[in-house]
């Protein structure tokens, strides 16, 4: 069977930042001192989100090329930051004041 965006894009963030995908539990990525959500859909943005807000870690949610400006959008004024599916930053994640 062939994979998902998702898991593809997941898979190549886990290698490039030196950690393992967790396909069925919880946040896609954790490394040392971030977390990654990754996420394909529009709706699924929210979801991410959702999944990532309350970790202590910088919080990141990868997201495909045409989702970038959809979680630009919804991740305002939360601290999470946007990278998109090579692992650039578009927007870096800080703590919400």
């Amino acid at each position: 069977m062939a994979k998902s965006k998702h898991d593809k894009i997941a898979e190549n963030l886990a290698k490039r930042f030196g950690s393992e995908y967790k396909k069925h539990k919880g946040i896609d990525i954790v490394t040392r001192d971030r977390v990654i959500e990754v996420e394909t859909t529009r709706n699924g943005i929210y979801q991410g989100i959702n999944q990532v807000k309350r970790s202590s870690k910088a919080r990141y949610i990868a997201v495909n090329d045409r989702n970038i400006e959809n979680a630009l959008n919804a991740t305002k004024r939360t601290g999470i930051g946007v990278m998109n599916e090579k692992g650039k930053i578009i927007k870096k994640a800080s703590r919400k004041r």
